[in-house]
């Protein structure tokens, strides 16, 4: 097993449960926020999940830390459900993973990525 591997079993682990597609847009339909971080080339091959937000990888924790001074509007609070999600599952693991290290108890990540929301007929646009 290589060393990336290792580390998103690791991940994983730690996470514990990760959404599935129904289960992210009920997250999003009670309230909480679904963020893709996927790369501006995905989004416009693929399509936009409606009403999530839009952060680039490089940007997460700075947008989503919610006493950070650089914090999207939308990170209100450390309780706040968060779905990360990237387009097939492996990076969005390791970003909830980190969203969890700065206090957002209850960010995950949704299991097979943007491809398994649009498989599951979910809206896009």
């Amino acid at each position: 097993m290589s060393a990336v591997d290792e580390l998103l079993a690791r991940a994983r682990r730690e996470l514990g449960h990760r959404a599935d597609p129904r289960e992210a847009a009920a997250v999003q339909e009670a309230g909480g926020l679904l963020v893709d971080i996927r790369y501006a080339e995905l989004r416009e091959r693929d399509g936009l999940i409606p009403g999530a937000l839009i952060v680039e990888r490089n940007e997460l924790e700075w947008r989503l830390d919610p006493t950070g001074e650089h914090r999207a509007p939308e990170a209100t609070h450390h309780a706040l459900p968060v779905v990360v999600i990237c387009n097939e599952g492996y990076a969005s693991t390791l970003a909830a993973l980190s969203l969890r290290e700065l206090g957002l108890r209850h960010a995950t990540d949704l299991d097979g990525g943007f491809q398994a929301w649009r498989s599951a007929g979910l809206p896009v646009v």
